[in-house]
């Protein structure tokens, strides 16, 4: 069996001037793609997993990933309306952005 394709990503841009490390990238791109990572476990079980993304450019290349932080009882029970706190990182692993959204009651 193969091995799982590791992602290409995109270089790491030059400092811009005023931009917050970690964001140079989005001066560089022109659309982002956000790609889900499918769980098997969640496809055959129907069991929610902590979601995670591939954010990619318009080539194809991935510029950051994001996964999210939540309770295992706020997956199952909320679903949809559940809080969590979304993580994106850069291609240096570095934490770029923090999102998060409370639950919805």
């Amino acid at each position: 069996m193969g091995q799982p394709q590791q992602p290409q990503w995109m270089a790491k841009p030059s400092g811009v001037p005023g931009c917050p490390p970690g964001l140079e990238y989005l001066s560089q791109v022109d659309q982002i793609l956000v790609h889900q990572v499918v769980e098997l476990l969640e496809v055959f079980t129907s069991f929610e997993t902590a979601n995670r993304y591939a954010i990619k450019n318009s080539m194809g290349q991935q510029v950051y990933f994001a996964f999210e932080e939540s309770g295992l009882c706020m997956r199952q029970c909320c679903h949809a309306q559940r809080g969590f706190t979304m993580h994106i990182m850069d291609n240096a692993q570095v934490v770029c952005i923090h999102l998060t959204l409370c639950y919805i009651h």
